[in-house]
């Protein structure tokens, strides 16, 4: 069945010519744009725009859905203008880019107070700030900073690389070996440890090594599951060693599920940021996620 919104999503795109301009007249996010634009299309059976550049292009049929359909459209809303009650406005839609763990930790228990829409979306750092360049994103909480004149970054909290391990792990051992000041024997007495990693992603691992070994990892970790807060999970186990940011297992460390084993000779410490667009439509929404950041972490 089709949705009206899909109508007014396209005769949106059709006026300003691009997806962001249709998202901030429609006061949702350009995903939703573009979500709403694909399932027409795929139900009238054919494109509705040429993709050129950031322009949208309506094709031949699309000229003919929009002149046969505007008419019917601009009544309904005129209708919708005249009857809707004056206090009413458009609910905005807020889209946030953050890695998944955070999430988990920080505004996954929020989510369902927040008064207006929110769009979770998780990815590389990188294209996160594309995204947000673009209006695809509205705020993106990040550990790194990519210059782009267009955006801001607000520096609220900071994380500590650190080595953790299962209750079964001896940790003295480990303590008695470091006090040694023997790189190499520190070195070799972790990796005869059993590891946990994440899938596709050991830049925590890589970095930690590189800053207190002067060198890369030269092995893989034995376990490789889906995110951090798996590791943590699998670690409260009893065994096995994983680096991770302290933030996402300071409950487990403080009931003694696991165990903080190794800080490293020089800590690893990243700060996170806020980015945003310099120019933003949901200033109000954006400071109250920045809001509940600040006062979970």
């Amino acid at each position: 069945m089709v949705n009206l919104e899909w109508y007014r999503t396209f005769k949106a795109v059709y006026k300003t010519g691009t997806l962001t301009g249709a998202a901030e007249v429609l006061f949702i996010s350009q995903p939703g744009v573009s979500l709403h634009l694909s399932s027409l299309e795929n139900y009238v059976g054919y494109k509705l725009f040429d993709r050129t550049g950031r322009k949208m292009v309506p094709t031949e049929k699309g000229k003919v859905l929009y002149n046969f359909t505007i008419e019917a459209l601009s009544k309904l809303e005129e209708a919708e203008q005249n009857f809707q009650r004056s206090t009413e406005k458009h609910t905005p839609t807020i889209s946030i880019g953050m890695c998944f763990e955070t999430f988990q930790i920080t505004l996954e228990q929020y989510i369902s107070t927040l008064p207006f829409n929110v769009i979770i979306q998780f990815g590389e750092y990188p294209l996160m700030v594309e995204n947000l360049e673009k209006g695809i994103l509205d705020l993106i909480i990040t550990p790194q900073m990519v210059s782009k004149n267009t955006i801001e970054y607000q520096p609220f909290s900071s994380e500590t690389i650190v080595l953790v391990g299962g209750n079964e792990i001896d940790k003295s051992e480990f303590e008695t070996i470091e006090n040694n000041n023997n790189l190499e024997a520190t070195e070799n007495w972790l990796k005869q440890q059993k590891w946990y990693g994440t899938t596709g992603d050991m830049e925590h691992l890589r970095r930690f090594w590189q800053l207190n070994f002067n060198k890369y990892a030269d092995f893989r970790p034995n376990y490789i599951v889906p995110n951090l807060n798996s590791i943590v999970r699998c670690l409260s186990s009893g065994k096995g060693l994983a680096v991770v940011p302290d933030f996402l297992c300071r409950k487990e460390i403080d009931n003694h599920q696991i165990q903080l084993i190794w800080k490293g000779k020089v800590p690893l410490v990243n700060t996170l940021y806020f980015a945003t667009r310099k120019k933003t439509l949901y200033v109000d929404e954006i400071d109250l996620i920045k809001k509940i950041f600040l006062e979970v972490m």
